[in-house]
């Protein structure tokens, strides 16, 4: 099959040269390749979206001489396809909803019997607070939405152990999840936010299998969290891509770039002079 891979960045704030890495390395391969390079614009958060900074990420990414070879995909657009999934996990009884907020959870993995609270790939792992309470029919329009995890791994059981293929800084291996590493070290992951309709985790998936990507490319920090991906597309029977997991880019303090870093967006480099291949070579490319 032809390599294809794709950029997700989200229209929350300015690219910065971790994204351009990212960029960068992901339409290297693809063109090395003679493969397919996609831009998806991952806005489901419509709090934080701006256009403006949909229109910077399109002009940033030009300017660094990245091209997509298929009109960009917007994750706002696909709302009926999150929902359609989501309707089919909770009709196979693989969902539940949850009405606790953060603090409720925290609360509740931080008491004196619990330890210290355990942390996975989708952050506080879930106490299961509200996964044995009575079954509502129909999905709650004021609740989260939440994998039932042990159902999950009783469904496909047959299936154990799941795997995919990483690249992880270029060394390839296969990696393999167990029923203890979902129940353990994942829980009950939110498929959808109440003030969203959907999540990273239901829309990346569902997104990646309709845009028939191949090898995802991406940083490190989302290593952790493609058991849960894997999860869902064995449960939804979508396709697992490769996956290559780049090392993330960091500052002087080895703290990994975010959104508010605004003095290594890629804005403030080409207003201060710098030219594509400055970038390239800041990154490491």
């Amino acid at each position: 099959m032809t390599f294809r891979t794709r950029f997700a960045p989200s229209p929350t704030g300015p690219l910065h040269l971790g994204h351009a890495y990212s960029a960068m390395l992901a339409h290297d391969m693809a063109r090395a390749r003679g493969g397919t390079f996609l831009l998806r614009i991952e806005d489901i958060d419509q709090s934080r979206s701006r256009l403006a900074w949909e229109a910077q990420i399109f002009d940033d990414l030009h300017w660094l001489g990245i091209t997509w070879d298929e009109p960009v995909m917007r994750q706002s657009e696909r709302m009926p396809v999150y929902r359609a999934a989501l309707a089919t996990l909770w009709d196979n009884g693989l969902a539940f909803a949850c009405t606790c907020s953060r603090r409720d959870i925290l609360a509740a993995t931080s008491a004196p019997q619990e330890g210290q609270p355990s942390v996975g790939p989708d952050g506080t792992i879930y106490p299961g607070t509200c996964r044995n309470k009575t079954v509502q029919s129909t999905q709650p329009d004021d609740a989260a939405i939440r994998l039932n995890i042990n159902a999950a791994v009783a469904a496909l059981r047959a299936d154990f152990p799941l795997s995919f293929q990483e690249s992880l800084h270029d060394v390839a291996r296969t990696v393999e999840c167990n029923p203890t590493d979902l129940t353990d070290d994942i829980g009950d992951i939110v498929l959808s936010r109440k003030d969203m309709g959907t999540s990273y985790h239901m829309s990346v998936v569902l997104d990646d299998a309709a845009q028939n990507i191949t090898d995802v490319v991406r940083g490190e920090d989302l290593f952790d969290a493609t058991k849960i991906h894997v999860v869902l597309q064995h449960l939804l029977k979508l396709p697992t891509p490769h996956y290559h997991h780049h090392p993330l880019i960091r500052d002087d303090t080895g703290k990994r770039l975010a959104k508010r870093d605004d003095a290594r967006a890629i804005r403030t480099y080409r207003d201060d002079g710098a030219c594509p291949a400055d970038i390239r070579k800041m990154v490491g490319l």
